[in-house]
C-alpha cells in the first residue's frame, strides 16, 4: 500500500493505486456476501443483518462496471475515488448494525458460530476499510487535477502515506485518547484518574493512527472505568513505552498487500509494547474467560430493544468484554459499549501481527499489553 511512494502522487503512481485498490475490493466483498448468505436463512432475515447483505451488494454492484475497464485517465480516477468515498461511508455502521442483528438473533443461531463469523467479518472489514481509505488519502494527498492540497495540521506530511504515518508517536496518540476518554469519565463519574506515561516516550514507529488510536481509546476506557468504580481514581493509570531493541537482520514485520515498502528506513525492530496498568481491582476469576467474547449473550430481552439508547450495559449481572475487563458486572455506562471494544481492539492489533494480553490481579488491578508490530526508534 506504500508501494507507489509519498503524496504527493504522479498521475501514473495515482492510476497504480486506483488499479491495485481495484484489484483487492471487488473480491474482498464477494467474500464477505458469501459468508452472509451462508448464515442460517433466519439470521439474515434480521433487518439489521440484512441491512449489512444488501450494503455490500451495492457496493459490489457499484465496483463491477470498473473491473471491465484500466484506469488510465483522471476523470475514471475521480469517479472511483468518488466511489470509495462512498463505500466507506455505506459501511460505517456496520459494527453496532451487526451487533443489534445478532443479539437479537441470538435463540436462532450458536454462539460459537457467532464468534467464529465476527471475527472472520471484522478482520476483513479492518483490511477492506483500510485499502480503501488508503487510495482516498493518496488522492486527497495528490490531487494532481487540482493543484496541491494541505494535510491535515496534526500530522507532519513528510511522515505520512495515505492513511499510514511512518513516524508516529504513541505518546501523542495515548495524550490524545487520555484527554478523550477522560471527558468522558468526568461527565459520567465526575471525577477522572491522571495518566502516567513513562517508558521510551520519543519512540516513532510506522503504523495506522486510527487504529492506535482505536484500540488506546479502549483499552483507556476500560482502565478508567474499573479505577473510578471502584474508588481508587486517586490512583494513577500508569502507561509504559517499550521499544525493542532495533536488530538490523529483522525482516520487515508487516508484509503483504496490505504493506509492503521497499522505502522504509533499514533500521527495524521487532515491534513497541504498550503496557496500561491500573488498580481497578482486576478481573473476577469466574469472568476472566469471557472477556473476549463478543456482547450478543450477555444482554436480556429488554436490553436488546434499549441498546441503541443505553450505549450497551443491562443489568442482568453478565459480563461482555469491556464490562468483564473493568470490573463493572453490567451495570449500565457511557463508558460501556457494545462489549466489541476489547475484540475488536485485539484484531486492529493482530492485522499488522501484533497483539493485546491481559494480566489481571484479582483485587488488585490489571495490566494489559498491547504489542504493535512495526517500525520504532527511540531518541
Amino acid at each position: 500500500m506504500t508501494s507507489h511512494g509519498r503524496p504527493p502522487l504522479s498521475t501514473e503512481a495515482l492510476f497504480s493505486s486506483a488499479n491495485f485498490t481495484l484489484s483487492l475490493l471487488p473480491i474482498r466483498l464477494a467474500r464477505r456476501i458469501q459468508a452472509l448468505r451462508n448464515l442460517p436463512f433466519i439470521v439474515v432475515s434480521n433487518p439489521h443483518i440484512a441491512q449489512i447483505y444488501e450494503n455490500y451488494v451495492h457496493s459490489l454492484s457499484t465496483l463491477l462496471p470498473y473491473q471491465e475497464r484500466h484506469i488510465t485517465n483522471l476523470e475514471d480516477e475521480i469517479q472511483f475515488t468518488e466511489v470509495m468515498a462512498d463505500l466507506v461511508q455505506t459501511h460505517a455502521n456496520t459494527i453496532p448494525t451487526l451487533a443489534r442483528g445478532f443479539l437479537e438473533c441470538r435463540k436462532y443461531i450458536n454462539s460459537r458460530d457467532v464468534t467464529h463469523f465476527l471475527d472472520e467479518h471484522l478482520r476483513a472489514r479492518i483490511g477492506t476499510r483500510l485499502i480503501a481509505e488508503q487510495h482516498i488519502a493518496l488522492h486527497l494527498s495528490s490531487k494532481p487535477h487540482n493543484g496541491g492540497f494541505s494535510p491535515p495540521q496534526e500530522y507532519d506530511p513528510s511522515s505520512c502515506i495515505g492513511v499510514i504515518d511512518t513516524a508516529l508517536r504513541p505518546a501523542e496518540i495515548i495524550r490524545q485518547c487520555e484527554a478523550f476518554v477522560g471527558e468522558i469519565c468526568e461527565l459520567k463519574y465526575g471525577a477522572r484518574p491522571t495518566v502516567m506515561i513513562n517508558g521510551q516516550l520519543d519512540t516513532r514507529m510506522t503504523h495506522v493512527p486510527t487504529h492506535l488510536e482505536y484500540i488506546i481509546t479502549e483499552l483507556l476506557k476500560n482502565a478508567f472505568r474499573a479505577t473510578v468504580e471502584s474508588g481508587k481514581e486517586k490512583e494513577p493509570i500508569e502507561v509504559t513505552i517499550a521499544a525493542a531493541p532495533d536488530t538490523p537482520e529483522a525482516a520487515p514485520v508487516a508484509s503483504g498487500p496490505i504493506l509492503n515498502d521497499a522505502r522504509t528506513p533499514p533500521s527495524t525492530t521487532p515491534g513497541v509494547t504498550i503496557r496500561i496498568r491500573d488498580r481497578g481491582g482486576g478481573i473476577s476469576p469466574d469472568v476472566l474467560p469471557s472477556i473476549w467474547a463478543y456482547s450478543f449473550t450477555t444482554f436480556a430481552d429488554e436490553d436488546v430493544m434499549d441498546m441503541g439508547n443505553s450505549g450497551g450495559g443491562g443489568g442482568n449481572g453478565n459480563a461482555d468484554a469491556l464490562n468483564a475487563i473493568s470490573g463493572a458486572g453490567g451495570s449500565s455506562s457511557s463508558l460501556a459499549g457494545l462489549g466489541y471494544g476489547l475484540p475488536l481492539g485485539r484484531a486492529y492489533a493482530e492485522h499488522f501481527g501484533g497483539g493485546v494480553q491481559v494480566q489481571s490481579l484479582w483485587g488488585w488491578g490489571t495490566d494489559v499489553y498491547l504489542k504493535l508490530k512495526g517500525l520504532g526508534k527511540s531518541g
